[in-house]
């Protein structure tokens, strides 16, 4: 805990500049306060961006593996068994009665896979 306050300390006398002080000295408290700036961004980069671009690549891998007989769920809610992929779309069955709909492959939430033994 001392050894913050020491930093932080530090850091504030820094702003000050002595008027004898040579162009190494200057320069080392500026990049002192470059780094109260590119740390904060830094963790924020990888604490919130990071795992984000992860979690979608991994859900594009899983639509990108769906296949005819995989159960769907899409972003509004429905679910059913894929019968047809074409390019960007995914067609589906809904209910008993073999409703089919399209939708695109952006509008997939979540692919089931079936239980194979």
């Amino acid at each position: 805990m001392e050894f913050l306050f020491n930093f932080f300390a530090f850091a504030a006398e820094s702003g000050v500049t002595d008027p004898n002080a040579s162009g190494a000295d200057l320069s080392a408290g500026n990049w002192l306060s470059m780094l109260f700036l590119i740390i904060p961004i830094a963790l924020m980069y990888v604490i919130l961006i990071v795992p984000q671009k992860r979690k979608e690549k991994k859900m594009k891998e899983t639509i990108a593996g769906a296949i005819v007989g995989d159960q769907i769920v899409t972003i509004g809610g429905l679910t059913g068994k894929i019968v047809n992929i074409k390019d960007d779309e995914i067609t589906f069955e809904t209910s008993v009665e073999r409703t089919k709909v399209t939708v695109k492959k952006w509008a997939i939430r979540d692919v089931i896979k079936p239980i194979s033994s």
